[in-house]
């Protein structure tokens, strides 16, 4: 049977050696799943609720240990750890108290004696997560999708299993019947094989946007609803009149938390040039805090990157940057004897031809591009093939919500760092992909959206 191996990214030692799931134990658990759908969705929603407050109630009960299989799968921090725990339990704390709004029935006005929508679950919707947010990414589909009454398997990221498994045995913990989720430790040609299996009815994929083209492309033969939630180069627009003291802490929490390998992280710094100068003197001396370290200490604020190919990646971005005019400023290179990491990095001068320009930089490494005025900025921001956040920073909120009007995404933020909030709709536009997670229009991705017309 085929297997591999994980590593931690601080350290470099293995941390889990993964069996494949051979053919048998993938029917296995999707027969499990046609089997559960029927009785699942005919819970009611108070009951499935309730299924999911037990569900935060176990997340929160075994955090610690959630947390040191993050750190050691991904290298996420501690406290940034405990904070997606956190907040996962509060989403699925959310559905269950929000999901009868979402999905009451909604009566429309025709000739008809009564006429109206209302919401269906499809079946088993298929999910494909990165390792990114090892738990915040699959609860933010799960939670929604069992409300809805669908079930679910999940194909997580590789390079973490253990979060994998962790997220089936709270399942179990909440007393969640069997088939209704289940995990799948599976390759990319058995994900690809299952996707195309009849009890698969949807798909999910947070990822690339190679992984995107592949999986919706497959999704599309087979004429299967699909949301991509791919990757972003998020414009942090800094006007003139700025409060540059709450844009800078602002940009070095939104840049280096993560170790930058956050999709919706300020990648692109464009500043005004009336406080370009001040900002990135600023910016520098405040990135400069950010100290590399073990991420099961406190005094660590920067983590590893998740593997070290993704380093090495990285670092071949900021060479090719800096070969074609960037500036480095702060950084630029791997961490001295680390595994995976890499230093907290400023580059300035950058524009366009360079990789920190029209590239995705999923690490901490900041873009400076230096702009003229407000309209050039939108220019600039607008100026990539992502379309997934962005944000502007001025004093005058009335102008900046304009200007926030023009950018190119899925999420405009005004003074605020982009952030993924289970009240909002998620998702991108352009080559960040296509549906939307959370709120209302992510419990509705997955829905059949049926029209009942009664003469």
């Amino acid at each position: 049977m085929a297997s591999y191996q994980t590593f931690n990214p601080f350290n470099g030692e293995i941390v889990r050696t993964v069996e494949l799931m051979d053919s048998a134990a993938i029917e296995q658990r999707l027969a499990a799943a046609e089997a559960a759908f029927p009785p699942w969705s005919a819970l009611s929603l108070a009951q499935r609720g309730d299924y999911l407050r037990r569900f935060a109630a176990a997340l929160r009960a075994r955090k610690d240990e959630i947390q040191r299989t993050m750190t050691a799968e991904m290298g996420k921090l501690r406290r940034e750890a405990l904070a997606e725990v956190e907040k996962s339990a509060a989403a699925c704390e959310y559905y269950a108290d929000h999901a009868a709004d979402y999905l009451k029935p909604q009566p429309i006005a025709t000739e008809a004696q009564r006429s109206y929508v209302t919401y269906q679950p499809i079946g088993c919707v298929m999910a494909v997560m990165p390792w990114n947010f090892p738990i915040w990414q699959v609860i933010r589909f799960l939670a929604p999708g069992l409300m809805a009454g669908n079930v679910a398997v999940l194909k997580h990221a590789s390079n973490v299993p253990g979060c994998a498994d962790l997220l089936r045995a709270l399942a179990v913990d909440a007393g969640i019947p069997d088939g209704v989720f289940d995990v799948l430790h599976i390759d990319n040609d058995q994900a690809a094989d299952v996707l195309r299996d009849r009890r698969i009815k949807a798909v999910t994929l947070t990822g690339s946007e190679r992984a995107g083209r592949s999986i919706a492309a497959n999704a599309g033969d087979q004429l299967k609803k699909c949301v991509m939630e791919l990757g972003g180069s998020d414009a942090f627009v800094v006007l003139a009149d700025a409060d540059l003291d709450v844009a800078v802490a602002a940009a070095v929490t939104s840049r280096f938390d993560n170790a930058g390998q956050t999709c919706i992280a300020a990648k692109r710094f464009i500043l005004v040039e009336a406080i370009a100068d001040a900002f990135v003197q600023r910016f520098v001396e405040a990135a400069k805090a950010r100290s590399y370290g073990d991420p099961n200490q406190e005094a660590s604020t920067l983590a590893p990157m998740a593997r070290a190919d993704l380093r090495d990646e990285l670092h071949k971005q900021v060479q090719e940057s800096t070969s074609k005019g960037a500036t480095v400023l702060l950084g630029g290179a791997p961490v001295a004897g680390s595994h995976a990491g890499y230093a907290a990095t400023i580059l300035d001068q950058v524009g366009p031809g360079m990789p920190a320009y029209a590239q995705e930089l999923f690490g901490p490494v900041a873009a400076i591009i230096r702009v003229k005025d407000d309209a050039e900025a939108m220019r600039v921001a607008n100026d990539t093939s992502f379309g997934l956040g962005g944000s502007v920073w001025t004093a005058d909120a009335a102008h900046g919500e304009q200007v926030a009007l023009q950018l190119e995404c899925g999420a405009a933020f005004v003074n605020s760092v982009v952030k993924s909030d289970a009240r909002l709709p998620f998702g991108g536009t352009k080559r960040s992909g296509f549906g939307r997670e959370l709120a209302d229009h992510g419990i509705h991705e997955f829905m059949n959206i049926k029209t009942v017309y009664v003469a």
